[in-house]
Order: structure tokens, then C-alpha cells, then sequence
């Protein structure tokens, strides 16, 4: 199998799956009790905060964990709104944001709340100075995320955190895609709260966490006990917690190597799509994108024909955000973007891991060609786009005196 399809789902490292087995067998004990049996977990749970404050530049007392990336975003932006409301019910966000974000925001909106979202541009990019023109007295909360997971633009961070803090409004960025990936510094891009999940990189789902700037107010989510400084009722998922903590120390020794591994194989890949595939475009902004990330649109077929064809092939990838990818809905980042809604059907994401080798890559660029060939050789876009071209070719032929 050719797996090429890591913003979805990373396997854990075989040191992470190590780290977390005892936990799991031998020290079960719930970290919230006072005996020695307890306290055990209780450790475990402050050496892994420990490192994943460390991968964001953040001091241990900041990082809240959570169950994932949604339930982050979730944290974020209700418990500001709520905890800010009297100082004033305006938020910002941008239009390619996950729907942890867009949907968050629906129900904020509901609540009472307004919400701006800004424009982006067609490679999908916030342009910072919008951020500033959009600022009210009453702006409480600024959310823009820092890579995107479906077409892999990075969004300018530190100028958006540097307005936010001239403006002594708080800034929010969804790092889920981001954190563990590339060097991410909380300090350096002026955030308050940053969002970010282990399955990034190579830890366990279901572990994920909430940075919050110390002596920020937020209100919890959640009802109930005392757990992470009374900040996220609930039993810790321990050894999810150790997985994400031991992946979050390995990320931080091995990312430049990683970077320029996964850059390697994304580069060429994007080259030779591009060049064996006619009508296909890339996606996102082609300096400023993820490492990992190579998302196109191929002109006159749907994306998920070709990704059935290739599962077939045993080459794995995605249409867009594994979130939504079965509602079989355009993607609302590229509707934004400009994308056409018939070329946005055409997308696809490939997203690359450090278990992939050029190979791989090969087996993909070899397949895809005669799939999408096939496919637009059925498709009445295709047949009317040639069929034009022709005619365009002919005229251009013709001698203006006939």
C-alpha cells in the first residue's frame, strides 16, 4: 500500500506506542488521586505538558489538554466569548478556517455574538491589514489558523498576532496542522491561545491540547471537576497524554530533518503531477504551504471517481478535510479561495509522511495519469472543453481574407 494521506491520519511512532503502553497495564491509577499510585499517573501527565510546551515555546502551567483538535478550537472560542462578552460580543475569523472553527463561530453567532469573516485571497491567504480595518472597540477575539490542512497555505501568524496585540485584542491560531510539523513558537507569533493535536505528529488520536497565554480569562466548556487547573472537567486520557508528550519530544529533535525530507518528496511530486497530467492546477500558495502538502484540482473529473480508481490501485489519499470528506460537499476553503465549484470537485490532497520514499511517490505519479484519463474520456466537460479548443485552434488557423 502507498499511503499518502497523513493530514487524515498518521500511524504513532513505535517509541510513542512504548511510551504509552504502561500506562494502559501497570500504572492505571487516576492521576487526580493523593495516594502514590495516583501520583504516578499525575507525573506522567506533567513530564509529557512539559514537552509539549516545550514544542510551542509555551511554560508548562499553559497547556490544557483536550480529546482533540475540535474540542481545542471549541475551548478557544467559546470560553473567551463567554469569559469577554461584557468588554464587548465581536470576533473575527477567516473563511478557510475547519469547521471546529466556521461552525463554532455559526453558534457563537446564534449566541448573540458577530462575527467578521475576512476575505483571502485566491491562494488562499489573510492579508493582515484586513485583520487591522476589521478591528472594533468591541473585537474581543481574532482566530486564524496557522496552516491550512486542505490546500496547505501558511497564513502570516506573527504580523496577525503583532495587530492583534497592538490592538490589546486576543488572538487565537488552530496550529493543528502546523505543531510538530514546522517550528512554532507562541512567543514569536503573539498568540493567546493556539490549538494543536498529537496525530500530527505521530502520536495517539484522541490527544490533543489548548495553549493559554497565563492569566488569560476562559471560561470551561465543560462542568464538573477539578481537572487541569479546573480548566477541562474530566479524567485524563493518560496514556494518550504520555503518547502526545513523547511524540512532542521527538518532533522537536527530528523536525528540520523532517522538513527537508518531506519537502523533497512534496517538490517533485507537485513537478511531475503537474507536467504528466494536463488541466491540472495547484492549490494554495506555492512558496508558503506545508511541507507535506501537494493539493491540486484536476479539471473535468469529480475527486472522488479518482480516489476510488486509486484505492483500487492500493495508492491512498483524500478529496480535501477527512472531516467532511463523506458529505461529498465542495470545499468551502477553495469556494473562498475563487476556486470554481466544478474545478474545487476535482481536488485532491496528497499529503506525505515520513514513512514515505520517492517511490511511493512514483507508484502514485505512475497510476494517476491513465485513471484521469479515463475518466475524462467519459466526462461531457472534458469532451466540450476539447471540442472548443479545437474550434479555437482551427480559427486561429484561418486566414482572415477566407
Amino acid at each position: 500500500m502507498v499511503y499518502l494521506d497523513y493530514m487524515a491520519a498518521a500511524p504513532i511512532l513505535p517509541e510513542v506506542y512504548e511510551a504509552m503502553a504502561p500506562y494502559f497495564t501497570q500504572y492505571w491509577g487516576n492521576p487526580s488521586s493523593v495516594h502514590s499510585f495516583g501520583e504516578k499517573s499525575q507525573e506522567a501527565l506533567e513530564k509529557a505538558r512539559a514537552e509539549v510546551a516545550g514544542l510551542i515555546g509555551a511554560m508548562t502551567d499553559e497547556i490544557i489538554f483536550t480529546s482533540c483538535g475540535t474540542e481545542a478550537n471549541n475551548f478557544a472560542l467559546k470560553g473567551v466569548a463567554w469569559a469577554h462578552q461584557n468588554k464587548g460580543k465581536h470576533i473575527i475569523v477567516s473563511p478557510v478556517e475547519h469547521f471546529s472553527i466556521m461552525h463554532c463561530a455559526k453558534t457563537l453567532e446564534r449566541w448573540g455574538f458577530e462575527v467578521t469573516r475576512l476575505p483571502v485571497d485566491r491562494r488562499g491567504m489573510v492579508d493582515p491589514a484586513d485583520v487591522e480595518n476589521a478591528i472594533r472597540p468591541d473585537t474581543i477575539l481574532v482566530s486564524v489558523m496557522h496552516g491550512n490542512n486542505e490546500v496547505g497555505t501558511i497564513q502570516p501568524v506573527e504580523e496577525i498576532g503583532r495587530i492583534c496585540r497592538d490592538n490589546k485584542v486576543l488572538f487565537h491560531t488552530d496550529a493543528v496542522a502546523t505543531a510538530g510539523l514546522i517550528p512554532v513558537d507562541v512567543n514569536k507569533i503573539n498568540a493567546d491561545l493556539l490549538s494543536l493535536a498529537a496525530n500530527t505528529f505521530y502520536g495517539p488520536k484522541g490527544a490533543a491540547a489548548l495553549y493559554v497565554r497565563k492569566g488569560l480569562k476562559i471560561q470551561p466548556l465543560l462542568d464538573g471537576g477539578i481537572q487541569e487547573r479546573g480548566l477541562r472537567a474530566g479524567t485524563e486520557n493518560v496514556p494518550a497524554v504520555v503518547g502526545m508528550g513523547a511524540a512532542a519530544g521527538i518532533a522537536r529533535k527530528e523536525m528540520a530533518s523532517r522538513i527537508r525530507s518531506l519537502q523533497g518528496l512534496r517538490d517533485y511530486f507537485i513537478r511531475e503531477l503537474l507536467a504528466r497530467v494536463p488541466y491540472t492546477v495547484l492549490l494554495g500558495h506555492p512558496e508558503k504551504r506545508l511541507p507535506n502538502n501537494a493539493s491540486v484540482a484536476v479539471e473535468y473529473v469529480e475527486g472522488e471517481s479518482i480516489l476510488l480508481f486509486m484505492d483500487m490501485d492500493d495508492v491512498k489519499l483524500s478529496s480535501g478535510s477527512a472531516c467532511v470528506s463523506r458529505s461529498l460537499k465542495v470545499s468551502h476553503a477553495m469556494l473562498a479561495m475563487g476556486v470554481r465549484s466544478s474545478t474545487a470537485q476535482g481536488s485532491l490532497v496528497f499529503s506525505f509522511g515520513i514513512h514515505n520514499t520517492v517511490k511511493d511517490v512514483d507508484r502514485a505519479l505512475e497510476k494517476l495519469p491513465a485513471i484521469v484519463q479515463r475518466l475524462r474520456d467519459m466526462s461531457p466537460l472534458y469532451y466540450k472543453a476539447k471540442l472548443d479548443q479545437n474550434v479555437r485552434v482551427a480559427n486561429s488557423h484561418a486566414s482572415p481574407h477566407s
